[in-house]
């Protein structure tokens, strides 16, 4: 019996530390710059437009929107990283997960105050808001923003509303992804060509709302402490993945100065000419592959076409799109810009996914890279690319490879 009982503890015991390395409570890394870290978060509601992802509900368009700048130095603890944990079962759906495994981030910290003072280093400080890709959150970014904060911006991060895994609204409502109704594999091409770009017009919209919003809290319309802290002749726009995507479209908006796109396939392509601004374009080794594969006119085998799921007509619709975005990536670079790749990279390694569990890295959702150095280099030359056209400075990175940096490639021969 005695036995038994040890050999019950045992594996207890050797299931727990299993859980513990699969989803270990992680620490997000220190942000580099000389400024402690506030974060506030805003719901902002838009009078002008309808809510079209809710078929039960009608209303506005809702955003929650979390910002990160540079405070006085805070007491007590730091915010939490989940902003709030009734989201985590909604997760772990989404990624396929059992709803008890993400538990552990309700643990994890952040590197911010909650409502901490305005740093009085500057009168004010540059403006960059961030969307998050398909499926994500905007906490999924807080690395990159405290980091950013951290170096003297001001960072908004988006939580695109249904666009998003799941979203805790003010008045307790949680939203969840029903945007990828608009997508199915029995469409062709054109059908979810036109779907991307109806999700982005809203995306884009969503940019353009928030702007707005910052606008009326700089001039104290609406109550902050970031009333007359915002420097809104520097403004700046990033993206993961279709988020990447949005800073691009949104960057037509000419209070807009400058990019950067992670690891984001382009949409609405069509509708307009060229951006012409300088845009950082930061990919995915994976991405870069299929890039190239573009730019040197691949003929795929039917045995390799079968093997992707694609018909040959799709394939060739998806090239044409992608000389087009070829297009659209070489003005960018004409107008100022940069395109790099990441060696070894991934697309979920430009989150804060790549921190929550090493099974990840297993199953070739995040690279062979360490999580640690992948964040290293982005928020290296996301500051340096952001330094040099909102504060006239840096711009180092820019000019070509770098041996504190040997996994980035510069990928301007795709052009």
């Amino acid at each position: 019996m005695l036995g038994a009982t040890y050999t019950a503890i045992a594996l207890m015991l050797i299931a727990t530390a299993g859980l513990m390395y699969t989803f270990p409570v992680f620490k997000l890394p220190e942000p580099t710059g000389e400024f402690k870290v506030g974060t506030q978060t805003f719901h902002f509601v838009d009078p002008n437009r309808e809510e079209n992802f809710d078929q039960s509900r009608e209303g506005k368009r809702e955003l929650m929107v979390q910002v990160w700048y540079p405070a006085h130095a805070g007491t007590g603890k730091y915010a939490p990283f989940i902003p709030d944990t009734q989201i985590l079962s909604y997760m772990a759906e989404n990624y396929g997960l059992p709803g008890f495994t993400l538990q552990h981030l309700k643990y994890v910290s952040s590197h911010a105050y909650s409502g901490a003072e305005v740093s009085s280093a500057q009168t004010s400080y540059p403006l960059i808001l961030a969307n998050p890709g398909f499926g994500s959150s905007r906490f999924l970014h807080t690395s990159q923003a405290e980091n950013l904060a951290s170096h003297g911006y001001i960072v908004a991060v988006i939580d695109h509303t249904y666009n998003t895994f799941a979203t805790v609204l003010p008045d307790g409502r949680i939203t969840t992804s029903t945007t990828n109704d608009l997508f199915s594999p029995d469409h062709d091409y054109k059908t979810e060509s036109g779907n991307r770009d109806k999700l982005g017009r809203v995306l884009t919209d969503d940019v353009a709302l928030a702007l707005d919003q910052f606008e009326l809290i700089q001039s104290g319309k609406i109550s902050s402490h970031l009333k007359g802290r915002i420097d809104l002749s520097h403004v700046g726009v990033f993206g993961h993945s279709i988020g990447g995507a949005t800073a691009y479209d949104a960057s037509y908006d000419p209070r807009i100065t400058v990019g950067i796109d992670l690891d984001g396939a382009l949409y609405r392509l069509r509708d307009r000419e060229g951006l012409r601004k300088p845009f950082l374009f930061m990919n995915s080794e994976s991405e870069f592959e299929r890039l190239k594969r573009v730019r040197d006119n691949r003929d795929y085998t039917d045995q390799e076409l079968k093997r992707m799921g694609n018909t040959r007509e799709w394939m060739d619709q998806v090239t044409k799109d992608k000389k087009l975005e070829l297009e659209r990536m070489r003005e960018s670079v004409g107008s100022g810009g940069q395109i790099i790749y990441i060696e070894n990279s991934e697309h979920l390694n430009f989150t804060d996914v790549q921190f929550i569990s090493p099974m990840f890295k297993m199953l070739g959702i995040t690279g062979k890279i360490a999580p640690e150095r992948t964040n290293s280099i982005i928020n290296a030359y996301m500051l340096d690319f952001f330094d040099m056209y909102l504060k006239n400075q840096g711009g180092i990175l820019m000019k070509g490879p770098d041996s504190h940096f040997p996994e980035v490639k510069f990928a301007t021969s795709l052009l």
